[in-house]
């Protein structure tokens, strides 16, 4: 019986399982690499992170800016002076408004406003306080 036949099959099979072999094994080393440099890459977002939280706290606070009205920063002024919080009431006197209605509310308003860019505080029903 003449074996050479499947002995050349049998090399051509071996030849195609060493190619895909090959193959995968490129494959394995590109993956290995790129896996080395996105682990390198959060490395050094890691760092820049922790630098960036470390120097964080020496920062100056940058304050929001005020809606352009004359009122604000003299509302501002006036919580900076208060040992507690403040009602629009209180404030509106503070700015030498009278104490009407449309002024007492014109003020709530303006002191809800400083609310929501995170300036005020709202310390309970109509009780307002600087944020600190």
């Amino acid at each position: 019986m003449n074996i050479q036949p499947l002995l050349d099959a049998l090399d051509l099979q071996e030849d195609a399982a060493r190619a895909v072999a090959d193959g995968l094994r490129a494959q394995i080393d590109d993956v290995q690499s790129r896996l080395r440099e996105a682990e390198t890459h959060l490395e050094h977002l890691a760092i820049t992170r922790k630098t960036v939280t470390g120097l964080a706290d020496r920062l100056p606070a940058v304050a929001p800016d005020l809606p352009e009205h004359p009122d604000y920063p003299r509302i501002l002024d006036a919580f900076n002076h208060a040992t507690g919080p403040l009602r629009a009431k209180d404030v509106c006197e503070a700015l030498g408004h009278e104490l009407l209605p449309k002024n007492v509310e014109g003020t709530r308003a303006k002191m809800k406003r400083l609310v929501k860019l995170g300036i005020l505080t709202e310390a309970g029903t109509g009780n307002f306080a600087r944020k600190p």
